[in-house]
């Protein structure tokens, strides 16, 4: 089977296509040829080593769709299509999942729309009903708002008909198409907090979800309600954001971390709810993610490059067969 494998890090060239044999199966676990698979923003960590993990060879992907070819599990059989998080990588013709970490998708949704489900859409519903506890009386704030998991937080935040949802982009071409996703105001990570200040009559924002860190943590603050939640997600900055305790004891305001990751690793039965219910709206067109690009899984270098520039909107689409 064809597999993409790096053996040092680096930047985008150090990811090869190699052939390799088919993995064996473990007790519970299920063997899928894969149909697509995303990319994320965790790929491009683990690849440069900002988030060093194991020895190589390495294969990245979080997530992918496809059809189960062999099983080990009573749970899943062969023919089912489903959407997983594998053991080793989804960069691959063929990976390995646990049934713990595999959900059926029904025939009525593509294969290409349940590639772009699992970690973005999973994330946002458990961030939105589960950590921020967002209600239709909040004002929130959502940062890189179009990207995968921007894309969908804002989605269900209209959703749930928030009194306001305010936005953040890179750049002041992604500005429409996250206002259609039903952002009411949208503005650059430049000028968010005195666009929130002057949104809420300086009261601020009541929940925020904060993936970048840094700064973006720090301007945060400024402009987060008395009694309010940041939701701190992710670093994409690379950068830490730096608070103290006189940030949140006297004015009833807190911060909350949450990793997709961890859960997986830690706690992957608290996931499916969630996974079933977004998997659901997905199938009935209640809800769906932009998919920016599709590339082969020869072109990976090319995909990971297109992915650095930060200029796609929603997804971006590895074919694996």
């Amino acid at each position: 089977m064809k597999i993409i494998q790096q053996f040092e890090f680096g930047s985008a060239d150090v990811l090869q296509l190699y052939e390799t044999n088919i993995p064996n199966l473990s007790s519970g676990e299920v063997l899928i040829k894969g149909a697509y698979t995303s990319i994320n923003y965790a790929d491009i960590k683990n690849r440069t080593g900002a988030k060093a993990k194991g020895a190589f060879p390495i294969t990245l992907g979080l997530d992918l769709a496809g059809t189960v070819i062999e099983s080990c599990s009573s749970k899943f059989k062969v023919g089912d299509r489903v959407i997983a998080f594998p053991r080793n990588g989804s960069y691959a013709e063929l990976a390995v999942a646990h049934e713990s970490l595999t959900y059926k998708i029904p025939n009525t949704l593509s294969f290409e729309q349940a590639a772009s489900i699992p970690t973005v859409s999973f994330l946002a519903e458990i961030l939105v009903n589960a950590i921020g506890n967002v209600s239709k009386e909040d004002t929130v704030i959502i940062h890189s708002a179009a990207g995968g998991v921007g894309s969908m937080l804002v989605q269900l935040c209209k959703q749930l008909q928030c009194q306001k949802i305010i936005a953040t982009v890179g750049s002041r071409n992604k500005i429409n198409y996250v206002k259609s996703l039903g952002a009411d105001v949208v503005c650059t990570y430049g000028d968010f907090v005195g666009t929130t200040l002057e949104a809420t009559n300086a009261n601020g924002a009541t929940v925020i979800f904060d993936s970048i860190a840094g700064n973006i943590t720090v301007d945060s603050l400024r402009c987060l309600a008395p009694f309010g939640t940041l939701v701190q997600l992710g670093n994409s900055s690379g950068e830490k954001g730096n608070f103290s305790t006189n940030d949140v004891h006297s004015s009833c305001r807190s911060i909350k971390g949450f990793s997709l990751g961890t859960t997986r690793k830690l706690k992957p039965e608290f996931i499916r709810p969630f996974a079933e219910k977004m998997i659901a709206q997905f199938a009935n067109q209640t809800l769906q993610l932009h998919i920016d690009q599709i590339f082969n899984l020869e072109n990976i270098i090319e995909a990971h490059q297109y992915f650095e520039k930060r200029q796609h909107l929603g997804k971006i689409l590895l074919k694996l067969n």
